[in-house]
């Protein structure tokens, strides 16, 4: 008899612990309500501590526990005890889903300076690095986990006018692959890279440029009424990155065995 049962069962995420960033509002709310529906406990990052606040009590409502933790992912030196708040409120921690990001200024190479540029890289790629860095321990304390990145496909294309953001989702998704390798297998490091997404932050900027609304609604296939893809596809992928158990084998170096996260026989 063929199995009927709902495939989304297969990536259930009950019991985990979840710690995601830029979860007031747009991506990062639905992927925290998308965890919560699948089980999950979450710890909510982001700077405005209202929308924090109102995320925590959807999430409440659908049986789960939620910690709201206002913090600006750009302070670095901060994030460590963000990552201990979170553990310490949910009793652990097994996913982390940096979804914060984004660029201060858009323009053209000319336009840029390097403190702009920096300030890209500080956000889209150190703020993930220093989260993974604190988390990893806390995720293998209970035999592995899974971190999740959101970066762009703004990074793996090349257009006039996004050069700090494009090259920072670029050196995110390649920052993706080196963790992969480096924590395989009992700590899972993916990425989604969503195209343009009509979240609030992001129609602001199209309501002052109307022309570059029109031209990303055109992109993506859009009619004479121009109107940009939701959030569907992220929620889902972030669900299934997180929660999916691969049997990909990796066969550690002979040289890295004494790694952390090389003990093939404590895969989660």
């Amino acid at each position: 008899m063929a199995d009927t049962a709902d495939i989304s069962d297969q990536f259930r995420l009950d019991g985990k612990a979840a710690l995601v960033t830029g979860a007031g509002k747009g991506i990062g709310r639905g992927i925290a309500l998308t965890f919560a529906k699948a089980g999950a406990d979450l710890a909510l990052v982001a700077r405005t501590k209202e929308d924090l606040d109102t995320v925590a009590e959807e999430i409440r409502s659908l049986g789960r526990n939620a910690a709201a933790i206002p913090a600006d992912v750009t302070d670095i030196e901060g994030l460590g005890d963000v990552v201990e708040r979170a553990a310490g409120a949910l009793g652990g921690l097994d996913i982390l889903v940096n979804n914060a990001g984004g660029v201060e200024q858009l323009g053209t190479y000319m336009d840029m300076t390097v403190a702009i540029l920096e300030n890209a890289f500080r956000f889209n790629v150190s703020a993930p690095f220093e989260l993974g860095r604190h988390a990893v321990p806390h995720m293998l304390a209970r035999g592995g986990g899974a971190i999740v990145n959101i970066g762009s496909m703004s990074g793996m294309q090349n257009e006039r006018g996004f050069l700090p953001y494009s090259l920072a989702k670029s050196a995110l998704a390649k920052f993706t692959q080196l963790a992969a390798v480096e924590l395989a297998p009992r700590v899972r490091v993916n990425a989604i890279l969503p195209g343009c997404v009509e979240t609030e932050a992001l129609r602001g900027f199209m309501d002052a440029m109307p022309d570059v609304r029109a031209g990303l609604a055109r992109l993506h296939g859009g009619g004479p009424g121009p109107r940009l893809p939701g959030l569907p596809g992220a929620r889902p992928a972030a669900r299934a990155l997180a929660g999916a158990r691969w049997a990909r084998d990796v066969q550690p170096a002979a040289d890295d065995r004494d790694q952390p996260c090389a003990d093939r026989s404590l895969r989660p």
